[in-house]
């Protein structure tokens, strides 16, 4: 596995990486696609891409200090069958960064709000890491919003004593978050993948771009938050109540799950044992993928949902 991950971290190092393009504010950041916003929750704005249409919405939330982009490999495939809206969740992307009181009830009311906005119901939640839990969440809260669930390496499955989640609020600092180096940068987007794939090299740059961005010290802080969300407001008691029919994909191979300092092993063993817990899930191992499975293998990814859904 060391082997394996420092082949990696050489081909990473030779990404031709433009650390020089900076960006004022994160608003900045070239997605590609056309980003509308939307007003939740007062007064705050989220951004999104709407693409495709279909009898079926599904509704992709990213994880921990990612962003929508992180979808488009599956957005790109999905949209000819089903609608595809992505999110930047409060804190990221080009959505509004400010003092709120994050947990994971706040995500999930801010992704029912946004549904009801747009007049969406029965809707498929597709979520990755954090992400993973906000589906969760919004899914117990709001039972008669979400359809179905697909989870993809979700965080929640994992569980932590009281002493592990306070090392992970010590550890997680805002000023930690912004002081990281150029080269951890790398290192780190390296450590989500099993062999990251070439084409994975534009959020390194976007990563390094956002550093002289203005909101770029929310968007740390927010980090920290997001963190604190999740260890706060833990999900693995309650999965027995999640009565929605789930996918849940793992990557065999993640680096992230479970935490190496506080837990390690295996991760099929904590994917099975979240996914036991839910009465309707269905749990796919991915082999040679790590944390980033919908973007490392998205082929096998986008057939799984598919599948799952009906038929594209």
């Amino acid at each position: 596995m060391r082997t394996i991950f420092f082949i990696a971290l050489a081909a990473l190092m030779a990404f031709s990486v433009n650390a020089q393009t900076m960006v004022k504010s994160m608003k900045d950041i070239d997605y590609g696609v056309e980003v509308k916003t939307i007003k939740v929750k007062g007064n705050i704005s989220v951004a999104y891409t709407d693409e495709g249409k279909g009898a079926q919405t599904l509704v992709f939330i990213h994880g921990l200090a990612s962003y929508l982009p992180a979808w488009k490999k599956n957005t790109a495939v999905l949209k000819d069958s089903y609608r595809c809206i992505a999110l930047d969740l409060p804190g990221y992307g080009k959505s509004d960064k400010g003092n709120y009181e994050v947990s994971m009830e706040f995500y999930a009311d801010v992704v029912a709000e946004f549904c009801s906005q747009l007049k969406l119901s029965q809707v498929v939640l597709v979520g990755h890491s954090m992400g993973g839990q906000v589906a969760i969440s919004a899914a117990l809260k709001y039972p008669e919003l979400v359809a179905r669930l697909v989870l993809i390496a979700p965080a929640g499955f994992e569980t932590f004593n009281k002493g592990q989640r306070q090392w992970f609020r010590d550890v997680m600092t805002a000023d930690g978050v912004r002081l990281t180096t150029a080269e951890q940068i790398r290192i780190n987007y390296a450590y989500n993948f099993y062999n990251m794939p070439d084409d994975a090299a534009f959020m390194i740059d976007d990563r390094l771009a956002i550093r002289s961005a203005s909101d770029f010290g929310d968007y740390c802080y927010h980090i920290t938050q997001g963190v604190n969300a999740m260890v706060n407001t833990p999900v693995y008691d309650f999965l027995p109540h999640v009565l929605q029919p789930t996918l849940c994909i793992y990557g065999a191979n993640d680096n992230l799950i479970p935490n190496r300092f506080l837990n390690g092993g295996k991760t099929e063993k904590y994917a099975r044992a979240g996914a036991s817990r839910m009465p309707n899930c269905k749990l796919e191992m991915i082999k040679d993928c790590g944390h980033f499975v919908m973007f490392e293998k998205p082929e096998e990814v986008n057939t799984f949902i598919a599948n799952f859904l009906g038929s594209m």
